[in-house]
């Protein structure tokens, strides 16, 4: 009966180990796809910020490249007329 009730309570106690240790490799597994989630989000979430702040930028500083081209091929068009009059 002790040799039964031993091998009894050894396999309840590596069965509890066993669904313990399963519970606890799927919870990490969870965790680490929510954190490797959230980082990547995360991440892309910043790269997308960061590069439509840069395309944006890049987009003002050229209009005002433009603009300010403009002004001055305007001027100097408006100063040779005022020259040559």
């Amino acid at each position: 009966m002790f040799a039964v009730a031993a091998f009894f309570m050894a396999g309840a106690f590596l069965a509890g180990a066993f669904v313990a240790t399963a519970f606890f490799l799927a919870g990490a597994f969870l965790a680490g796809a929510f954190f490797a989630t959230a980082f990547f989000l995360a991440g892309a979430f910043l790269a997308g910020a960061f590069f439509a702040t840069a395309f944006f930028l890049a987009d003002a500083f050229l209009a005002g490249a433009f603009f300010a081209t403009a002004f001055f091929l305007a001027g100097a068009f408006l100063a040779g007329a005022f020259f040559a009059t």
